[in-house]
């Protein structure tokens, strides 16, 4: 992020170097020097530090590694804090506000910072759920027509938000996680759902941005990022971040130490299929842990039990799952060569999955064959998906090239896969039937809406910052408001199980897009007021979090007497001013 203000170059000889790539000329600061002992001489180490101004080639602006490199600088003066919108909406705010209360969250913060900075950290996370948005720079904006955490109202700029980020540490994070964790009830048996994601890293000198196996490839270095989430009492738990170039099923291990470090014993794991593997089975069983696991892929001995068992229960009502829509049997089996115990493999069959897929196939291997019959005669060559479902005859030629002449399909091949279709296999360490755990994987839904929700909704699908701590940070915000995003989510969804009709505002989006809708004016007399009555809409979703008009009026009103006191002239420093440094 480059901060909307210039400063000057600085003038360190032999540190400043000048990198023009099209139209954009940055300069780069050699912070260190790495002798290649192979080479025999050294190698800079540098970091972009500004853009330099098109207007005046001796001013640049800057961005957050100028800050850690140059913290002797000044900057020009903050926005003005008693710039305020004379229209606040306060609707989810108060919501937002109620949750963290509830979690208890500013006490545990408080450890970490003073009043100040809890406030700032809050409203941090209170803007990235409210305007879908992670970027410092906005961050203003959303301050200036919302009422703030901050004690004193104080609405920060973004290159103070910047230097508060680069001042969260990894002890922090740690601290809170553990405290986090501490509080939950470790005595009552749970089911963690454990899952990741990647993210892009768009820009900085990140560490552990790596080029790896991204899920939307935008050929920038990606980090992992993964959530252990409570679906019993429907909680985030914890979070790991790892480089990029680390796969899901090597990172597994790792977590379920975390696990029991946190404290959690009576536990098991609702994992996906990229955790799958011999190892990890094994490391579970050591660890005591049950495990719901969806198979990898149909591994051939799951073939063989699927196609030993097909037919025996794909149309016995004595089978049926209906709120899935799907047909299970429970079987034991071991799951490899030389597993100690029986597992359960829960075997089902849905006939709109089987549909869905077999078409698919069709339509691949029809599209295949096509492609094929127009490259009769060429010579070339095809991937290992042709040879995988068609047989091909070439004729080489006196020049040692081959002629493609014809292909033949592989029929046991292709009716072997018609015959798997609609069919999918999860594994569990405990005894229970196919219906219990089907439900229990389904209850991993929540964990994933929780990664679309932090990508789509809380803006975190790329990282903008240039440096460790503030994606650190950034990342240690994010989570926290995972927390209280989930909150609403599942309130908002237990309130709709209570209604006769499922309304579209009873989502997280549109629910807080309405609660947005409630709002305080400033009139003649500068105090602010609730503008209109709550509608009858508004009312609805603020009863899923036990609020009613009253509580808005009271909240309102107390709202109202802290705003007053923000607006009056600020204090000087032996009345307890304080500057925004002091945050940090």
């Amino acid at each position: 992020m480059y901060y909307d203000f210039l400063v000057k170059i600085p003038e360190n000889t032999g540190k400043i170097t000048v990198n023009r790539r099209g139209e954009t000329t940055y300069i780069e600061y050699t912070y260190a020097r790495h002798y290649n002992a192979e080479k025999k001489y050294n190698v800079p180490q540098r970091t972009t530090i500004g853009k330099q101004s098109r207007v005046d080639p001796a001013m640049m602006q800057p961005n957050q590694n100028f800050i850690k490199f140059f913290p002797e600088v000044p900057l020009p003066d903050e926005r003005n804090h008693s710039d305020r919108s004379s229209c606040l909406r306060v609707g989810a705010f108060l919501v937002i506000r109620k949750i963290m209360e509830e979690y208890k969250l500013p006490e545990i913060l408080s450890d970490y910072w003073d009043n100040r900075g809890v406030g700032l950290f809050l409203d941090l996370a209170a803007y990235s759920i409210i305007c879908e948005n992670n970027a410092g720079q906005y961050y203003p904006d959303y301050a200036y027509n919302h009422p703030l955490l901050t004690e004193d109202m104080t609405i920060y700029s973004d290159s103070t938000v910047s230097r508060f980020l680069s001042s969260i540490t990894s002890d922090d994070k740690v601290g809170f996680l553990n405290q986090w964790n501490a509080s939950r009830n470790h005595r009552e048996q749970i089911y963690i759902s454990y899952d990741s994601t990647n993210k892009n890293c768009q820009a900085g000198d990140i560490e552990m941005a790596e080029f790896g196996h991204p899920k939307d490839d935008q050929g920038v270095p990606i980090f992992n990022y993964s959530i252990a989430y409570d679906v019993d009492n429907k909680e985030p738990l914890f979070y790991e971040t790892y480089p990029g170039s680390i796969v899901d099923v090597s990172q597994l291990q790792f977590m379920l130490e975390k696990a029991k470090e946190y404290g959690y014993r009576k536990i098991g794991f609702i994992l996906d299929r990229g955790y799958f593997s011999k190892k990890n089975i094994q490391y579970m069983d050591a660890c005591q842990y049950d495990f719901v696991i969806m198979v990898k892929g149909m591994a051939s001995f799951v073939e063989k039990i699927i196609l030993k068992h097909k037919g025996s229960f794909e149309k016995k009502r004595s089978c049926v799952i209906p709120e899935y829509q799907a047909y299970g049997k429970t079987i034991q089996e071991k799951l490899y060569a030389d597993d100690e115990m029986d597992r359960y493999f829960h075997l089902y069959h849905k006939v709109k999955k089987e549909s869905a897929e077999r078409g698919c196939l069709e339509d691949k291997i029809q599209k295949m064959a096509e492609f094929l019959k127009k490259q009769e005669g060429k010579s070339l060559t095809f991937g290992d998906a042709y040879h995988e479902y068609f047989e091909i005859f070439t004729h080489e030629k006196n020049d040692g090239t081959k002629k493609f002449l014809y292909a033949k399909e592989k029929s046991e091949v292709i009716e072997k896969e018609i015959d798997l279709c609609g069919y999918f296999v999860i594994v569990t360490s405990k005894k229970m039937t196919a219906a219990e755990a089907l439900s229990l994987y389904k209850s991993r839904d929540a964990s994933e809406k929780l990664f679309r929700g932090d990508k789509s909704y809380l803006g975190n699908k790329s990282l903008r910052v240039a440096g460790n701590e503030s994606a650190a940070a950034k990342i240690f915000i994010e989570f926290v408001a995972l927390i209280v995003r989930c909150k609403i989510y599942t309130q908002l969804k237990a309130m709709v199980k209570e209604m006769a009709k499922k309304p579209n505002y009873m989502t997280v989006p549109a629910a807080l897009k309405e609660l947005e809708k409630i709002e305080m004016v400033r009139q003649m007399d500068n105090v602010y007021r609730l503008d209109h009555a709550i509608t009858a809409t508004q009312k609805t979703i603020l009863k899923a979090f036990g609020i009613d008009e009253n509580y808005i009026k009271t909240s309102a009103t107390r709202l109202s007497e802290l705003l007053k006191v923000a607006a009056m002239p600020e204090r000087d420093e032996e009345d307890g001013a304080y500057e925004e440094d002091d945050l940090y």
